[in-house]
C-alpha cells in the first residue's frame, strides 16, 4: 500500500526490472528464434577510401544455405541516405549517407552488400567469397584539403562552417589585463555498450506488414525514416523494443542496417536476424568526441573574466548520420560553462574524414568543453598567482543572476537560459567533500616516489529535451496497474522510477505495476530516450495520465458506493468511503474499462549543474595515475529515486575516467582502425577506480516540469575529464609539465615528463 506516510517518489526503491535480470531471464534481441528465420552477415569496406570497379556475387550465391546476396543493384532506384534526427542544418544534406555503397567507399567498414544464408557461420563464410575490385583513393585523416576530396562538393573537406556568440569579445580582449590562448583536444572513442547491436526482421507477406524487433532510444522517429525508405505506410511498421544492454546514445539511432535487414526480410518474405560481433561494432557503430579547441580567455588582474573565445574543430567522420553537428555545437554552447562571462565568440568547423562517422555519446559536446575551459581556467589561475578554487568562486554564476541568458551560440536553436540553481553551494559542497582546506598544501609535492594533485572542475548541463512525451495508464481487471510510455528504456532504471511516480499518484502497491516502454504498438506516438529526458518528459507524462487516471477511478467509485468523490479515497487496492463502505480497484476495472492518457509536452530545457573534485597522484617514473578520492556533487532538482541517481553517477564517471585513461580509437596513416578489438581498445574494469563518490543534491527543483527534476544521467560523466586532467596537471606542474590533450595514458605522461626535463635538466 502507499499511502501519505508510505510515499515512494524520494526514495531508494529496489529496481523492478533487476530480478530478471539477474536471474538470467531478461530477453534480448540474440535470445530470439522463429520458424524459417535466417541469418544476416554484412559484407564491409576493408578499404578506407576507394571507387568501387566491381562487386562479382556469383560464387556466394553458389555456396549452400546463401539465400541471397544483397548489393546496392538488388536495391534498385535511388539508394536511401540516413535521415538527420538532430541539428538538420541544411549544409550537411550533401554528406549524408547512404544506407549501402554503391560506387564509392569513404571508411572501413561501410556496408557494401549482405549476405543472407541458412546460419551465421555460413553467412559470413559467404562473405569472403564475394569479389569486390576497388580502385584506391588517397585516404583522409584530418582536417585539411587533400589529393582525393571525400566529397565533389567539398575540396578541402569542410562540411560546415558558422560562428556565434554574445556580447563584444573583441572589446573585452582590447581592454583585458591578461589573455592567454591554448589548443587542446579530446581522442576518438566510443560509448560500447555490452550488449552490441542486433535487429530481428519479420515481413508478414499476407498482410503487407513489418515487424522489427530490438530498436531503441527513439523507435517511433526510425520507424517514420523506415517506413519512408520502404515507401510503406507507418501503420504497416511495428518496431519492438525489448530489454537493451547499455545505449549511453551510440544505440537505437538509425544505421544503414535499420534499413537492410527489414529489406532483407521483406525481399526473402522469412524472418532475418543479425547481430553485430564486437570487431564491426567497433568499426561501425556511432564514434564520438575527437573535437580539437582553440580557446582564448581575457580577463582582469583579480582574475574577473571577461571574454572568451573559441574556435571547435570537429571531425565528423565520412558521412553526416542521425545526430547532424550536435557534438561540436555543443562543445561550443557549453564553453563558457557555469561562469559569468559577459563577451563570448565562438566558431564551428566541422570536416569529413575517411573514418567512422560520428554521433553523440553521454555529455556530447559538454564533456569536451568542460575539459578546454576548466584546463585553461587552471593555467591562468597559476599566471596570476590566484588559487584555482577561487578564481572559480569568483566567477560563478550567482543565484540572483539566475535565470542567466546563454542565447545565440547555436545557429539551430532559440533562446534559453540557465534556470534555477545555487552553483556556489555546491562548489562549496565539493571543496568541502574532497577536503580541499586541508589538501592544498599536496599540491605537486612528492611523497613516497608519486607527486599529488588535486583538480576541480565545475559544470552546467542541459537535459529534459522536447518537444513532448505520451504515457497510457490501464487498471487491469485484476486490480493491477499497466503504463504504456514512449520514452525507451536502455538500462537506466527508468521502469522503476515510473513505477514510483504512479505508484504515489493512485496509491497502488509498486509491485502491482508493470511498465512497458518504447514500442511503437503501444501508443500512437512517442519520443524517446535522450538527451535525459526520460524521467522529465516521460515521468511528466506518466503523472498527467496517473491524475487523470486516479479521477476517473473516484468517479467510477463515487457511482458504486452512492457517495460524492470528495469522500472517497484509495488504500489497499480499494476505494473507501468515508462511512467505511469500500469497492475494490479489480471489481471497479471488471465494471468499466479505466484507462487515460498523458502527455507532457514542454520545449524549456532543464539546467543541472555541479563540481567534480580529483585527488590523484602521479609516478613520474611511469605516468601512471592512481586515483585517491574523487567525488562528483550535481543538483539534479528533484531524485525520484537516489539510489538509480547515484548508480547513474558512478557509472558515468567510470565511464569518464574511461575516456581520460583508455578509450582511444586510433587510426593509422590509411585510416585503417588499429584496435577493433577488445583486446586492443581499453575501457575500465570494476577494479581499477574504486575510490569514487557521488554526492546527488535536491537544492533547486525545476520549475519547468510537475516533478521537479532536472537531467540525472549525463552530469556524472561531463566534468570527469576536467577534474582528472586538472589533478594531473597539478601534479605535475612543479616538473614544468601542462596537459593540453586526451587520453592521458602513461605512455603519454612519461613523454610529457621526459621532454619537460629535457627542456629544464634541473626540474625535479
Amino acid at each position: 500500500m502507499n499511502n501519505v506516510s508510505q510515499l515512494l517518489v524520494g526514495h531508494p526503491v529496489e529496481r523492478m526490472e533487476d530480478a530478471r535480470f539477474l536471474s538470467g531471464s531478461g530477453l534480448f534481441v540474440d535470445d530470439l528464434e522463429r520458424d524459417g528465420m535466417l541469418h544476416a552477415a554484412i559484407l564491409r569496406s576493408s578499404i578506407a577510401h576507394a571507387d568501387i570497379v566491381s562487386i562479382d556475387t556469383s560464387a556466394a550465391l553458389r555456396m549452400p544455405g546463401v539465400h541471397a546476396v544483397i548489393t546496392a543493384a538488388d536495391i534498385g532506384g535511388e539508394i536511401p541516405v540516413i535521415p538527420l534526427r538532430l541539428a538538420p542544418l541544411p549544409e550537411f544534406e550533401p554528406f549524408r549517407q547512404p544506407v549501402i555503397a554503391a560506387d564509392k567507399v569513404r571508411y572501413v567498414g561501410e556496408p557494401i552488400a549482405v549476405v543472407v544464408a541458412d546460419s551465421r557461420a555460413i553467412a559470413e563464410d559467404a562473405l569472403e567469397a564475394i569479389d569486390v575490385q576497388f580502385e584506391a583513393l588517397s585516404a583522409v585523416t584530418g582536417r585539411g584539403a587533400t589529393e582525393d576530396a571525400l566529397f565533389a562538393c567539398a575540396d578541402d573537406n569542410v562540411s560546415l562552417r558558422y560562428s556565434a556568440g554574445f556580447g563584444d569579445a573583441d572589446a573585452a580582449f582590447a581592454n583585458a589585463d591578461y589573455v592567454r590562448t591554448e589548443r587542446f583536444s579530446v581522442q576518438r572513442h566510443t560509448a560500447l555498450p555490452m550488449e552490441t547491436r542486433g535487429l530481428l526482421a519479420e515481413w508478414d507477406s499476407s498482410s503487407a506488414r513489418l515487424i522489427v524487433t530490438g530498436a531503441t532510444k527513439v523507435t517511433f522517429y526510425n520507424r517514420r525514416a523506415l517506413a519512408k525508405m520502404l515507401d510503406l505506410g507507418q501503420d504497416d511498421i511495428d518496431l519492438i523494443e525489448i530489454d537493451v544492454g547499455g545505449g549511453f546514445g551510440v544505440r537505437g539511432e538509425f544505421y544503414p542496417e535499420d534499413f537492410l535487414i527489414p529489406f532483407a526480410a521483406r525481399k526473402l518474405a522469412r524472418p532475418v536476424k543479425w547481430i553485430e560481433d564486437r570487431r564491426e561494432h567497433l568499426m561501425a557503430i556511432n564514434h564520438s568526441r575527437d573535437v580539437a579547441c582553440e580557446l582564448s580567455i581575457a580577463c582582469r588582474s583579480d582574475g574577473t573574466m571577461l571574454g572568451l573565445r573559441g574556435a571547435v574543430f570537429s571531425d565528423m567522420g565520412a558521412y553526416i548520420r542521425t545526430n547532424g553537428g550536435v557534438v561540436p555545437a555543443k562543445a561550443a554552447q557549453f564553453l563558457p560553462g557555469p561562469y559569468r562571462i559577459p563577451n563570448v565568440s565562438v566558431s564551428v568547423e566541422t570536416f569529413m574524414t575517411s573514418k567512422t562517422p560520428v554521433g553523440t555519446y553521454r555529455g556530447p559536446g559538454r564533456f569536451e568543453a568542460n575539459f578546454f575551459r576548466e584546463r585553461l581556467i587552471d593555467m591562468v589561475a597559476l599566471d596570476l598567482g590566484i588559487d584555482v578554487a577561487e578564481i572559480r568562486r569568483k566567477n560563478l554564476i550567482t543565484e540572483a543572476e539566475l535565470p542567466y541568458p546563454i542565447d545565440g551560440l547555436v545557429p539551430y536553436e532559440g533562446p534559453t537560459s540557465y534556470d534555477t540553481g545555487n552553483y556556489v553551494e555546491v562548489f562549496e559542497r565539493a571543496l568541502l567533500e574532497i577536503g580541499w582546506r586541508d589538501k592544498c598544501h599536496l599540491q605537486g609535492r612528492l611523497i613516497d616516489g608519486v607527486r599529488h594533485g588535486i583538480g576541480l572542475g565545475c559544470f552546467v548541463e542541459s537535459g529534459g529535451a522536447g518537444p513532448k512525451e505520451n504515457a497510457a495508464l490501464t487498471l487491469e481487471r485484476d486490480g493491477s496497474l499497466t503504463i504504456a510510455v514512449g520514452s525507451s528504456v536502455l538500462g537506466q532504471g527508468l521502469e522503476t522510477v515510473l513505477g514510483q511516480i504512479a505508484a504515489d499518484t493512485l496509491s497502488i502497491p509498486f509491485d502491482r505495476i508493470r511498465v512497458l516502454h518504447g514500442s511503437t504498438t503501444l501508443l500512437d506516438e512517442g519520443f524517446g530516450t535522450y538527451h535525459s529526458r526520460a524521467v522529465v518528459m516521460g515521468g511528466s507524462a506518466v503523472l498527467d495520465a496517473a491524475k487523470k487516471l486516479r479521477e476517473k477511478i473516484l468517479e467510477q467509485a463515487a457511482n458504486h458506493l452512492g457517495r460524492p468523490n470528495s469522500e472517497l479515497t484509495i488504500a489497499d487496492q480499494h476505494v473507501v468511503a468515508a462511512n467505511g463502505a469500500s469497492v475494490s480497484l479489480a471489481a471497479l476495472a471488471t465494471e468499466q474499462v479505466l484507462s487515460a492518457d498523458g502527455t507532457f509536452a514542454n520545449t524549456t530545457r532543464t539546467y543541472s549543474y555541479g563540481t567534480h573534485a580529483a585527488h590523484v597522484t602521479v609516478d613520474p617514473r611511469t605516468g601512471r595515475v592512481e586515483i585517491l578520492d574523487y567525488v562528483a556533487v550535481e543538483d539534479v532538482g528533484r531524485a525520484i529515486n537516489p539510489a538509480i541517481v547515484h548508480g547513474q553517477a558512478i557509472g558515468a564517471i567510470v565511464q569518464g575516467l574511461g575516456g581520460v585513461f583508455f578509450d582511444h580509437l586510433v587510426y593509422d596513416e590509411e585510416a585503417q582502425l588499429l584496435n577493433a578489438s577488445l583486446a586492443d581498445y581499453l575501457v575500465p574494469t570494476a577494479s581499477d577506480f574504486p575510490r569514487l563518490r557521488a554526492v546527488t543534491l535536491e537544492l533547486r527543483p525545476s520549475l519547468t516540469n510537475p516533478l521537479g527534476a532536472k537531467g540525472a544521467g549525463e552530469g556524472g560523466i561531463v566534468a570527469v575529464a576536467a577534474a582528472t586532467a586538472n589533478a594531473v596537471a597539478a601534479a605535475l606542474t612543479p616538473l614544468g609539465v601542462e596537459i593540453h590533450h586526451l587520453p592521458l595514458t602513461p605512455p603519454r605522461l612519461w613523454r610529457l615528463i621526459k621532454d619537460a626535463r629535457d627542456r629544464t635538466p634541473t626540474a625535479a
